[in-house]
């Protein structure tokens, strides 16, 4: 976590890999598998859990929800799945990014993509 920008009432588990130069607003929760790149931007009331690789260079919006169980009632918890997020990508507030459904598969997100609220493009 060395020269990353972390707010005090930001919750970011020990476990959790944090870039250099990386900002965390207040009342985001990092968990503990989550890999943040360089230079990325995590603005306040984020949630990032489970298996995510975050890239360098983005930036993610207030309230964005990245890595959570997919909207997939035949989900397992149990299931070994994650979200990749590539570089210098701009996910909007409020945007959610669930990980994948079927075991072994990822969400991904390649490079300098936009996405917002109800779109990625």
């Amino acid at each position: 976590m060395r020269n990353a920008k972390i707010h005090p009432t930001a919750v970011v588990d020990l476990g959790a890999r944090i870039g250099v130069d990386v900002e965390i607003g207040p009342f985001s929760v990092i968990g503990p598998h989550a890999v943040i790149g360089e230079r990325t931007i995590v603005r306040s009331h984020v949630v990032i859990e489970g298996e995510v690789v975050i890239g360098s260079g983005n930036f993610i919006g207030h309230g964005a929800v990245i890595g959570a169980p997919p909207q997939d009632v035949s989900f397992s918890p149990e299931r070994n799945t994650g979200v990749e997020i590539g570089d210098d990508n701009i996910i909007r507030e409020y945007c959610t990014i669930h990980r994948g459904s079927a075991e072994g598969t990822v969400t991904k997100i390649g490079r300098t993509i936009v996405c917002w609220r109800g779109m990625c493009a």
